[in-house]
C-alpha cells in the first residue's frame, strides 16, 4: 500500500477552512439571544423543576420562526443555510440546551423526508412541523440497537398493498408530543454478516394510526424539560407511499440525518460552554473570599482561562462544520460534523466540571443552576453517536477518501 502524501488530509485545500459568516448571521443571534432572555431565562428553574418545556415557549418559537430553521421556504420553512441553525442552537443551549432539542429534534424528521422523500410526502408532512403546528420525532433507537443501527429489530412485512410494523422504540425525543414519526424496521433479511446494513426501510407513522402506542417517559438526567419516550409498534400497518426513500436502503438515509444532526449536537455544546463560561465570570467577580473577590486568585483566572479557550475552540469548529455542509461538499462536512462533535461535547464536559469548581458549594447544589450543564453534557456526549461512533466516522471516511476502501 502506498503512503498518500500528508499534505492537509483529508481536506485538499486552505479554503475548505474557510466559514462563511454574514451581518445578517449575527442580527440573528441577537434576535435570538432577545427571546432567550425574555422568554426563557426567568422560567429555567420551572422547567429544571417540572421536567416541562411550557407550551407558550414552544408557540412563541414557532411564531418566530425557529421551528423552521433549514427548511426551504417552499416547505413552510425560514430557508435559511445551516449556520442559522446553529446559531440558534448555541444561543438557546447557553440557558436551556433542552429547548432546543423539543425545538429542532423535528430535523431528524424533516431531513430524511426531504432529502429522500418523495414530493408528496415532503408537501404532506414538513410545512406543518416547519410552522409548528405540528411535532415529529425520529424512532430509530431500541433497547438493543442505539450506536448499532444495523442491529435494529423491529420487522415490517408487507400486507394488503402495504407493510406491518412491528418492534418497539427507545429513548425517542419528544415522542410524547410527536404526530408523525419516522420509524426504521427491517425489511429483509441481510445477505451477510459484513452487510448487515442491507435490508432497512425508513417509513413515515401517523400518531393515530391503529397499534402505535407512546408508552411513559424515561427519567434521564439531563435535558430536564425534552426527556425520551418508548415507542410501540404493534402490527401497526401503513400504505406503501409510507416508504421514505427505496425499499432496503434505510440505513443510509438514517446515517446521513444523523451526519446532519452532530453539528447541531456540537452547537449545543457550544451553548453550554458560553453559559458556563457567563455565569462563572459573573460568579467569580461576586464571591467574596479572604476579603476579595474570587476573580483575583490565580487559578480561578485560569480555570476561565481555560473554558474561553475551550469554548472559542469548540465554536470554530462547529461553525467550520456548518459551513461545509452550507456548501455542499457532503464527504468533507461528514467527517468534520464528526470531529466537532467529539471534541465539542468532552470540551463542555471538562468546562462544566471547571464552573462547579469555580461555584464551590454553590456548583453542586441543585437550586445553584451550575451542575445541571454537567448533566447537559452528558446527554449530548451519547445522542447522534458516541465519541466511539465519532471515531470510527473520522476513520472510515478517511480511509475511503485516501486509500479507497473500507473498514
Amino acid at each position: 500500500m502506498d503512503t498518500p502524501a500528508v499534505g492537509m488530509l483529508p481536506f485538499d485545500s486552505v479554503t475548505d477552512f474557510r466559514i462563511d459568516l454574514a451581518d445578517e448571521h449575527e442580527l440573528f443571534r441577537k434576535s435570538v439571544r432577545r427571546f432567550v432572555e425574555l422568554y426563557v431565562e426567568p422560567r429555567v428553574r420551572e422547567i429544571e423543576r417540572s421536567n416541562r418545556i411550557p407550551d407558550d415557549i414552544l408557540r412563541k418559537a414557532s411564531e418566530l420562526g425557529f421551528t423552521g430553521l433549514g427548511i426551504p421556504e417552499e416547505y413552510g420553512g425560514q430557508g435559511t443555510d445551516y449556520l442559522y441553525t446553529v446559531i440558534y442552537t448555541e444561543e438557546v443551549s447557553r440557558v436551556c440546551a433542552a429547548l432546543v432539542t423539543e425545538t429542532l429534534v423535528r430535523n431528524l424528521f424533516t431531513t430524511p423526508i426531504l432529502l429522500f422523500g418523495t414530493e408528496e410526502q415532503r408537501r404532506k408532512y414538513v410545512p406543518p412541523v416547519a410552522r409548528g403546528e405540528k411535532f415529529a420525532a425520529h424512532a430509530t433507537t431500541e433497547p438493543g440497537a442505539g450506536s448499532d443501527v444495523a442491529g435494529i429489530a423491529a420487522r415490517a412485512r408487507e400486507k394488503d398493498g402495504g407493510w406491518v410494523i412491528s418492534g418497539r422504540k427507545y429513548f425517542i425525543t419528544a415522542a410524547d408530543k410527536a404526530d408523525y414519526f419516522v420509524v426504521l424496521a427491517r425489511t429483509s433479511d441481510p445477505p451477510s454478516r459484513s452487510e448487515r446494513w442491507k435490508g432497512l426501510t425508513m417509513f413515515v407513522v401517523e400518531r393515530e394510526t391503529p397499534g402505535l402506542r407512546v408508552g411513559e417517559r424515561i427519567e434521564v438526567m439531563g435535558l430536564r424539560g425534552s426527556q425520551p419516550s418508548e415507542v410501540l409498534l404493534d402490527d401497526v400497518w401503513v400504505p406503501q407511499d409510507a416508504v421514505v426513500g427505496t425499499v432496503d436502503e434505510g440505513f443510509k438515509i438514517a446515517v446521513t440525518t444523523y451526519d446532519y444532526g452532530r453539528v447541531g449536537v456540537a452547537a449545543q455544546a457550544v451553548g453550554i460552554l458560553q453559559g458556563v463560561f457567563e455565569k462563572s465570570l459573573q460568579y467569580a467577580t461576586q464571591r467574596i473570599a479572604f476579603e476579595r473577590p474570587i476573580l483575583s486568585f490565580q487559578a480561578i483566572q485560569f480555570y476561565l482561562a481555560d473554558i474561553l479557550t475551550d469554548l472559542e475552540a469548540a465554536r470554530l469548529m462547529t461553525y467550520w462544520a456548518a459551513s461545509l455542509i452550507n456548501k455542499g461538499l457532503t464527504d468533507k462536512a461528514i467527517i468534520a460534523a464528526s470531529i466537532a462533535k467529539l471534541l465539542t461535547t468532552a470540551l463542555a464536559e471538562r468546562a462544566a466540571l471547571r464552573g462547579i469548581e469555580i461555584h464551590g458549594g454553590v456548583g453542586v447544589a441543585l437550586d445553584g443552576m451550575v451542575e445541571r450543564y454537567l448533566r447537559d453534557s452528558q446527554v449530548i456526549k451519547i445522542y447522534e453517536g458516541t465519541a466511539e461512533i465519532q471515531r470510527m466516522t473520522v476513520m472510515r471516511h478517511l480511509l475511503r477518501k485516501v486509500f479507497g476502501f473500507e473498514v
